[in-house]
């Protein structure tokens, strides 16, 4: 097999053929030590500021538009600040652990080592293909692991230039591209990956997790959902509306972090729905047909889902308010719903677009039960200052994440974990927390040389077996063991 990566076959066999290629230089040097790892790290980066331009211009080539600035500071420059904290921390994070022994058996050793697993499959999706297949490969690679990627079949381009930067450094044993469409879909999954990271939808990562229990696989999911942004009474409405338009338009909303739909006060509605399309057009201007900084809806399918949602709505009484002129193709500016009702599939379903349902309710707590009626989402956004009032929202709601007073930043912090809870996943990544979801916990206890464990052997009865008995346990209730004798 090449050293170099090539174009892999889109069949089982040239999946098994670089897997097992991979297995095998893993049980060769199954345990890099820190210095090659942050080598790799290095080289990994290295390559991704070699070619910020050329991935840029790949990415807005598959969305049809993507802005550069947008591409590099949300795929570029994310990727960059957790490779560079990766290198920072992973020599730290590779010592072992030392634990407390039980009291019984003080003079003895006990250690946690964190050992790499094997073989790990990242599998990417279309919205940040950069980022969220090199988050997961530098946590993999900190790990100690060999990693296959599996990239979206809608970023061809963007998959080229990937497989061409890391070929330049790394042989197809360490890391390896999938990019093109396999012919069975469960091909990837079902290989005997020592862990998989998937990135994608609730409904794809049943099948994923589904597909990996056949080989007792564990799996990280990250499976976006419904993200609610609750503004709280007393929080400016025009701060919250432009925090949340800027959540709602970048990448054109197809994030999995993005605000999904807002719980605004109800008499603030007005207010709020004006503020936000006041935001939208100080962005991009009356119209974002040709406009610059606007991405496009990534393809045609995509674009058709977000008008069939905004029919639905409107079919079921709601109104849909354009915050700015039609574009030409795929470019839809941002859409503020009012009136919407549970029945309508922009409330059923994740949006993933540049539509923002506005929900008004009347106290806090019908805020609260609307989020927790429903599944836990990826990330919850609370604009608010009263410190009381936003305590009782979080402590009495589930998120993967939060962000309070804005949306979506806590996912660029490197060193706190990253990932679901419930239908919006399980598992997670970045930081130290991505280090050990990749790594083995391997518990190390040993034994004094002279610990006098013998005495713990039968027969027994002895006279410390009694003593380390009643220490520990006590007496029992005799009167249990003769009432239920009793009742058989």
């Amino acid at each position: 097999m090449n050293d170099r990566l090539a174009p892999h076959e889109t069949t089982g066999a040239g999946l098994a053929g670089t897997f097992a290629a991979q297995r095998a230089a893993f049980a060769r040097h199954p345990f890099p030590v820190a210095a090659e790892r942050r080598g790799h790290l290095r080289a990994l980066k290295r390559q991704l500021l070699r070619y910020q331009d050329v991935l840029a211009d790949a990415m807005s080539r598959d969305f049809g538009h993507r802005a550069h600035a947008e591409s590099k500071m949300l795929d570029v420059l994310a990727s960059t600040l957790e490779i560079n904290h990766a290198i920072s921390h992973v020599r730290r994070w590779m010592r072992p652990s030392r634990r407390a022994t039980e009291l019984l058996f003080l003079t003895n050793r006990l250690r946690v080592t964190y050992q790499p697993k094997g073989v790990v499959g990242v599998i990417v999706p279309w919205n940040f293909p950069l980022y969220l297949a090199l988050g997961p490969l530098a946590a993999a690679l900190a790990a100690g692991n060999r990693v296959m990627v599996k990239m979206p079949e809608v970023t061809p381009a963007t998959n080229a230039v990937l497989r061409c930067l890391l070929a330049e450094v790394f042989p197809a044993d360490h890391v390896a591209v999938v990019g093109e469409e396999l012919a069975d879909p469960n091909a990837f999954t079902s290989l005997p990956f020592d862990h998989i990271v998937f990135t994608g939808s609730p409904a794809v990562g049943r099948i994923v997790m589904r597909t990996a229990s056949q080989n007792l696989t564990p799996v990280t999911l990250e499976l976006g959902g419904k993200s609610p942004a609750v503004v709280t009474r007393g929080y400016p409405v025009a701060e919250a509306a432009a925090r949340i338009a800027h959540g709602k338009s970048t990448n054109a909303g197809q994030i999995c972090v993005s605000p999904d739909y807002a719980l605004v006060p109800r008499e603030l509605v007005p207010e709020f729905v004006a503020e936000v399309r006041a935001a939208f057009g100080r962005s991009f201007g009356e119209s974002v047909a040709n406009h610059p900084d606007y991405t496009s809806i990534v393809n045609d399918r995509h674009h058709r889902r977000m008008v069939d949602l905004l029919d639905d709505a409107r079919a079921k009484g709601a109104t849909v308010l354009a915050c700015g002129g039609g574009g030409l193709g795929r470019r839809l500016p941002l859409q503020v719903v009012t009136g919407v009702t549970d029945g309508m599939k922009l409330m059923q379903e994740e949006i993933f677009g540049p539509i923002l349902p506005v929900v008004p309710y009347d106290t806090l707590d019908d805020a609260i039960a609307r989020i927790r009626t429903g599944p836990r989402p990826l990330a919850l956004y609370a604009f608010g200052h009263d410190t009381a009032e936003r305590e009782r929202l979080l402590k009495n709601t589930h998120s993967g994440g939060v962000t309070v007073n804005d949306w979506g930043w806590h996912v660029m912090n490197h060193d706190a974990p990253f990932g679901g809870v419930g239908n919006s996943g399980m598992g997670t990544y970045h930081g130290i927390e991505g280090f050990r979801e990749l790594s083995h916990a391997r518990t190390v206890f040993k034994r004094h040389r002279f610990y006098p464990i013998g005495l713990f052997y039968p027969p027994y009865g002895n006279f410390v077996q009694r003593l380390v008995l009643r220490l520990w346990l006590g007496k029992a209730d005799p009167t249990l063991a003769s009432n239920t004798a009793g009742r058989h």
